[in-house]
């Protein structure tokens, strides 16, 4: 009979932890312990392994790519709902998009969409305010398993109490049967947004220039330098007079990154 994995030890949090913060820039505090432990402690048992060093022994055997994110889905924190902030949503629609250019199409990126949330508001907002004039929305995560979900577009009802009942009505399914207290985007919106695996360490250039970008509630996970370097790379792909909302807890005081704070959480990238 297989015993149950050892309790998670001070060396192993280090080296656990230092191997997040190499691969997707995740900083963990010490209190974070018992939460790496909550989330890894399952997968040791699965896999047969009796102590969290073996299990950080395997993540760093490089033909182990897909437990490495399989661990990194894990450890990620992915909570989120419709139209969240929504004085950011309210500002989209009231600022950016009257004065936005309407001869090229409007492009805008959730940079940590999560299970996709996000993203659909901002369709939503597209689609019902912009519906003849061309857009595209892209979300990407880190994380493989909250991106099926987005693809999905499935959610429960308490997702969607921000929703505005008129995009409700239209936008969304009510789920019946085995999917009551759930509801659907509807699949026209669904094709309307794409989403991608990346890295925000490691942003390809192949990505493109944005005129809108939400980094919102995910800096704040790491620590100063990593933060600078995310915020610089992700402005690169901001264009000139671009817009960068962040969460209303975050703030890149401090940081060049060629972009003027608006109003708290909002920034713009100057002209050159």
């Amino acid at each position: 009979m297989m015993l149950p994995p050892s309790t998670l030890s001070d060396e192993e949090f280090r080296l656990l932890r230092q191997l997040f913060h190499s691969e997707i820039g995740l900083h963990l505090s010490s209190s974070k312990k018992s939460l790496v432990s909550g989330r890894l402690v399952k997968r040791l048992g699965m896999l047969g392994l009796p102590s969290f060093k073996d299990y950080y022994n395997l993540l760093m055997a490089p033909e182990q790519d897909e437990e490495r994110q399989q661990a990194i889905d894990l450890i990620t924190t992915n909570e989120t709902y419709f139209f969240r902030e929504h004085k950011h949503f309210d500002f989209l629609r009231q600022q950016i998009l009257p004065s936005a250019d309407r001869s090229h199409t409007l492009k805008i990126w959730s940079a940590a969409s999560s299970t996709g949330e996000e993203a659909y508001s901002v369709a939503m907002l597209l689609e019902a305010t912009r519906a003849h004039l061309p857009w595209a929305v892209f979300g990407s995560d880190i994380s493989s398993r909250v991106l099926a979900a987005a693809r999905r577009g499935l959610y429960p009802m308490a997702r969607g109490e921000k929703i505005p009942k008129d995009y409700l009505k239209r936008f969304c399914l009510k789920g019946l049967g085995q999917y009551e207290g759930q509801f659907l985007v509807q699949q026209e919106l669904r094709k309307k947004v794409e989403f991608r695996q990346l890295n925000l360490m490691g942003l390809p250039s192949s990505l493109g220039l944005f005129d809108v970008v939400f980094l919102r509630n995910v800096i704040i996970y790491f620590d100063l330098p990593t933060k600078a370097r995310v915020v610089r790379a992700v402005a690169e792909h901001l264009r000139p007079g671009g817009w960068l909302f962040v969460g209303h807890s975050e703030s890149l005081h401090g940081m060049d990154s060629g972009l003027e704070l608006v109003m708290p959480s909002i920034y713009r990238k100057r002209a050159p």
